[in-house]
């Protein structure tokens, strides 16, 4: 009879309950292997392939050589033996992980995964300070790093290994020996991965192998039905949870893989139509650059179903200016956390996707609900409040930062997520700005994700960004710092003409500065508090 209740008090549209105030997820359940069943992350994605041995698994887009996925599995065997034999890596050890993206990445990865090795990847572009702090909360018992970059890490247990170098090639061959079976459970660690670090230091998030299944799963159960396998590339980097979620999935699906080292826009380009690309993974910026300039011009982007973006919100303007320029390709919009271990909401569908401005709906097996950040109630569709998340995705909290731990996962299984988002009657989440950079001035809240979307949609800026400024008499005022387009004479009275024009008074910006380029972490994120520390000199912020 409950049961019964409970089912009528929820919004088939919305899959809102008036009852517990929660949104559920309006997509079929997932029927996830058992809970206490012996079963890595790499072994539930590798089940899951079509026999299609002879596809084309990985490509390096600046050399064209191809992995296929036998090559996938043997290299990824044959590691494995040369991991167990050679360093005696054992379950439960660390390994940490310096490299751009490579082809080889992959094969690390699941091979690490499937000896219950714990990987954490790391930035190669991180300073030695940095990843001194990283290797100090992580404890790693070996490196995987290039020769360009291995220098910058301390000695650990065992000697580092160069997967640019002849006997990190020799270790991928080695076909004659299979590894030893490790049975890992899936609530051991499967990764640590460190967060953003927009609002404050970087932290290490726990991440299961029972979190990536999860993730997994959901991608394998909203797998679209194709005639060939669907070529992605990826230029966001493996080393975030962005990456490293987005291979699981597409070894899952047998998809091809384009992986480029470094990103170039024009190289991105040329690499879809090298290699007919399908669909690309981006972040927002890349989005911007392509809608609004002229850099597309003259590459066959025909292959190019869909592009999907992820790490910052895209504002409506940029997102009607792409679909004019690219009528035949699908943009859309994911939202997850590091903490969520990749996606949380995702468009899936086509209707989905052409759902405007939002990042999508909650995945299967999650639950959501907006709070009100004053009162802590739970809010009704359409009402802006913080984000929290509960489902199998979640992570198991921070290493080494119990406060910063209890203070994100709440009683009841749930992640506070810090972002001010709102859910509408259709399921649809739209993120308005993360709660901790909302600028107020006067008492009112403005949150600068709005004002740095408007901005973005004037034909002559490029990029933008913006900070509250400190100010005697209002508290904070919104300041912009603005990237103009090559030769353009915009001055900063236009600039706050144009906004002034578009919001309410208190939405105003008040300040303009121009830069040359915007701070952004790998993920698109924009750092402000860089900005606020290169051009407010002596602020706390």
């Amino acid at each position: 009879m409950d049961k019964k209740n409970s089912s009528s008090s929820v919004d088939p549209n919305s899959g809102f309950s008036s009852k517990t105030k929660t949104f559920s997820s309006l997509r079929p359940p997932l029927q996830l292997p058992l809970e206490a069943s012996t079963l890595s992350a790499a072994s539930y994605a590798l089940s899951l392939q079509q026999s299609t041995e002879s596809t084309a698994a990985f490509i390096n887009s600046s050399t064209g050589h191809v992995i296929s996925f036998s090559d996938f599995h043997q290299r990824v065997t044959s590691l494995s033996f040369s991991l167990q034999h050679t360093f005696h890596l054992s379950k439960n050890d660390v390994a940490f992980v310096l490299s751009p993206n490579s082809t080889h990445i992959p094969i690390i990865y699941f091979s690490l995964l499937s000896l219950g090795v714990v990987i954490s990847p790391a930035n190669p572009l991180s300073t030695e300070s940095e990843l001194l702090r990283q290797i100090k909360l992580t404890k790693p018992v070996i490196a995987f790093a290039t020769s360009r970059n291995f220098q910058k890490l301390p000695k650990l247990k065992y000697p580092t290994v160069l997967i640019d170098s002849p006997e990190f090639e020799w270790m991928m061959m080695n076909t004659e020996m299979k590894f030893e079976h490790v049975e890992v459970n899936q609530s051991d660690l499967a990764a640590i991965m460190y967060s953003s670090g927009t609002t404050g230091e970087v932290k290490g998030v726990k991440v299961s192998h029972r979190n990536f299944i999860a993730s997994i799963a959901n991608y394998h159960a909203q797998k679209p039905v194709r005639d060939s396998p669907a070529v992605m590339l990826y230029t966001v980097p493996l080393f975030h949870v962005f990456g490293f979620h987005y291979v699981l999935k597409s070894v899952a699906l047998t998809e091809t893989v384009v992986v480029m080292e470094r990103f170039d826009l024009k190289k991105m380009l040329k690499a879809v139509e090298d290699f007919k690309v399908t669909q690309l993974v981006v972040a927002p910026p890349v989005v911007v650059a392509m809608a609004k300039g002229s850099v597309t011009h003259g590459y066959d982007l025909s292959s190019l179903e869909a592009v999907g973006s992820g790490g910052a919100p895209l504002g409506k303007d940029v997102m009607q200016a792409f679909a004019d320029k690219f009528p035949n390709t699908i943009l859309f919009q994911g939202y997850g956390l590091t903490e969520t271990s990749g996606a949380a909401f995702r468009a899936v569908t086509t209707e989905e996707m052409l759902h405007r401005g939002s990042v999508g709906r909650l995945l299967a097996n999650a639950e959501a609900k907006i709070v009100d950040p004053e009162t802590g109630n739970a809010l009704p569709p359409g009402e802006q409040g913080e984000l929290w998340i509960k489902g199998p995705t979640i992570m198991q909290g921070y290493v080494g930062d119990s406060k910063a731990t209890y203070e994100t996962l709440v009683p009841g299984g749930w992640l506070r997520t810090g972002d001010l988002c709102y859910i509408d009657h259709q399921g649809y989440l739209f993120v308005v700005d993360r709660l901790k950079e909302l600028i107020k001035y006067k008492g009112y809240q403005v949150a600068p994700a709005e004002l740095e979307q408007l901005l973005q949609s004037h034909l002559e800026i490029v990029d933008a960004a913006v900070i509250p400024y400190p100010d005697e008499e209002a508290g904070q005022l919104p300041m912009a710092f603005v990237v103009r387009r090559p030769q353009s004479a915009l001055d900063k009275e236009q600039v706050i003409d144009f906004i002034s024009k578009q919001v309410v008074p208190y939405k105003k910006i008040r300040r303009v500065a121009f830069v040359n380029s915007i701070p952004k972490n790998p993920s698109g994120k924009i750092l402000r508090k860089e900005l606020k520390r290169i051009h407010l000199p002596g602020s706390k912020l």
